[in-house]
């Protein structure tokens, strides 16, 4: 048995309501999710850390849940593993006209690239909305939020809805800076006049971050860990010194964080 064979058959029988697995049988389309979502910063998580064994692991895990949907489209006649493969192949082979496409004698394509055009098209064929076609159809509403502000912004670009310098975009995270402040300096403060200022701020960063060619969510979780590593580097330095990390004061704290900084560089 080949091996994606096996494993769609492990996965019937995961959800065999005599002999399966209770938990896996409890599951729905929309119960997996956050294990879906998990799995896949799992994936991203071994690439950033170049652990190539890890990354087996994970892809596995993510492909399992491929699989699981399947089961679960296959038992309600939605469609099955092999409909997803076949939509797969269909929709890569259209979309690379340039590379499956007709060759002229000297086997160079004679279509162009045109995965946007493409992409559009088929956004126009799949709808049947009586609602007028807009550019931002088809940006995931349940993707992260700062791959989809990226996405959306990335979308209005195309039709020149776009600062064409980076010198405006630093601007205005300035201007959105100054408007956060300013609902802070009011007498009662607005909490949610305050989050969606931020917001406003938030997507301002983003958009300065695709100005620069810089990946908004790639840069934060780098940030993350250089945090995370950090601040551990300041617990280690604190029991160096004998210090209780809960009985510090914020300049001890701040002297810790500069000393470790300093340190790094």
């Amino acid at each position: 048995m080949a091996p994606i064979e096996q494993l769609l058959t492990i996965m019937a029988t995961l959800r065999d309501p005599d002999k399966g697995c209770d938990w896996d049988n409890a599951q729905h389309f929309a119960s997996i999710v956050p294990h879906t979502l998990e799995e896949a910063y799992e994936v991203a998580d071994a690439i950033e850390r170049e652990n190539w064994s890890d990354l087996k692991d994970e892809l596995g895990d993510l492909l399992f849940q491929i699989v699981f949907y399947s089961q679960l489209g296959r038992e309600e006649n939605h469609f099955d593993f092999e409909d997803v493969v076949r939509g797969i192949c269909d929709k890569l082979i259209r979309r690379h006209p340039h590379v499956f496409g007709p060759k002229d004698a000297q086997g160079k394509p004679l279509m162009a690239p045109d995965w946007e055009g493409i992409k559009a098209k088929e956004r126009a064929e799949k709808s049947a909305s009586v609602q007028p076609e807009s550019v931002l159809d088809g940006v995931t509403q349940g993707l992260p939020a700062l791959i989809r502000a990226y996405k959306l912004q990335k979308r209005c670009a195309r039709v020149g809805f776009d600062w064409p310098t980076v010198a405006p975009v630093i601007d205005k995270v300035r201007e959105e800076i100054e408007e956060v402040e300013q609902e802070l300096a009011q007498t009662s403060v607005n909490q949610a006049r305050v989050e969606e200022e931020v917001g406003d701020l938030l997507f301002a960063v983003v958009n300065l971050a695709r100005h620069l060619g810089t990946d908004a969510e790639q840069a934060l979780r780098r940030a993350n860990q250089k945090f995370e590593s950090r601040f551990r580097k300041v617990e280690n330095h604190l029991r160096d010194n004998e210090k209780n990390i809960q009985q510090c004061q914020l300049d001890e704290l701040e002297s810790a964080w500069q000393a470790v900084k300093k340190a790094n560089k």
